[in-house]
């Protein structure tokens, strides 16, 4: 890997690890909805002249059934649901779970025939991965809301149904013009819902910077960045970033927030990252439809 190359791929690994701790302090002061207005509109403000200045924007458009379809189950459900798990669960708790978006995507891969089959390498990755992840749910159950983990559920699932849309019906389009629009229908989806629940008194600056931050850097600056990641070392191993968020997630909630971090929480990040390599293996060689399942992956791993 080049020195460019992996300058990107730390910053990625840390940009997309920390928007947990930002959420969790947003939804302290803000409902779930305001956040992802507030931060799908700072966003769209950067990603839509982008668009409209830099690439051909006119086949999304001609498109825009998926693309809304790729904005409701890639943003608009998870963001709203992720805000509102992080109200009731810690942001480290949050991103270990969402660590089993791989595990979820191989099984979407295999349904919707993005992949011929799963061998015994990828059972087994499935077996351990679910192992992994009944173990971190299970020493936080009795002092978490079964809520909070359906709609961790829910927001993995969106994670891994995205790529898949955005590889297989959105493929060849401008990445930067499919995101673009994505949010901002977003941003306009959330603006009525967000006048309605906007707080009575001003938020705080630790959590109007949370917003800014989760808009401009976190959203904004990171697919810009992940693309120019894929460019440099391909998306396959782009990808691999997907491991090292969740660890990011977990060690600043542990830091900054002063969230407990257990052995058993810890074996089964291990497990699900384990878990996760083995299901993601191919049973045979399909590059191309790897390479673009895996680019559409970095668009799910970013909370």
């Amino acid at each position: 890997m080049t020195r460019r190359g992996l300058i990107l791929f730390g910053v990625m690994s840390l940009i997309w690890g920390v928007p947990y701790l930002f959420i969790r302090v947003a939804v302290a002061e803000v409902s779930p909805a305001v956040l992802v207005f507030g931060r799908t509109t700072v966003a769209a403000l950067i990603l839509l002249p982008i668009a409209l200045l830099r690439t051909d924007y006119r086949p999304v458009l001609r498109r825009w059934r998926w693309v809304a379809a790729f904005a409701v189950i890639e943003m608009g459900v998870p963001w709203v649901l992720l805000g509102s798990a992080e109200q009731q669960i810690p942001s480290s708790l949050a991103g270990l779970l969402v660590a089993g978006v791989p595990l979820v995507a191989t099984v979407v891969a295999v349904v919707t025939r993005g992949r011929d089959r799963v061998g015994a390498t990828g059972v087994l990755g499935l077996l351990i991965g679910m192992a992994g992840v009944a173990a971190i749910v299970g020493v936080n159950l009795g002092s978490t809301s079964p809520a909070a983990f359906g709609e961790l559920g829910v927001v993995v699932v969106g994670y891994a149904l995205g790529p898949a849309i955005l590889a297989r019906r959105l493929g060849g389009l401008s990445n930067v013009a499919v995101v673009a629009f994505s949010i901002s229908l977003c941003a306009l989806a959330y603006a009525p819902v967000a006048a309605l629940q906007r707080p009575a008194t001003l938020p705080s600056p630790g959590a109007l910077a949370s917003v800014v931050v989760l808009g401009l850097v976190c959203t904004a600056a990171a697919f810009l960045l992940f693309w120019a990641l894929i460019e440099e070392i391909g998306p396959v191993r782009a990808t691999v970033i997907t491991y090292f968020n969740p660890a990011v997630a977990a060690l600043l909630g542990v830091a900054v927030l002063s969230e407990s971090f257990t052995a058993a929480m810890a074996v089964g990040f291990g497990l699900v990252v384990l878990g996760s390599v083995l299901a993601t293996r191919p049973a045979r060689a399909k590059a191309d439809d790897a390479s673009a399942e895996s680019a559409g992956v970095g668009a799910g791993v970013g909370a």
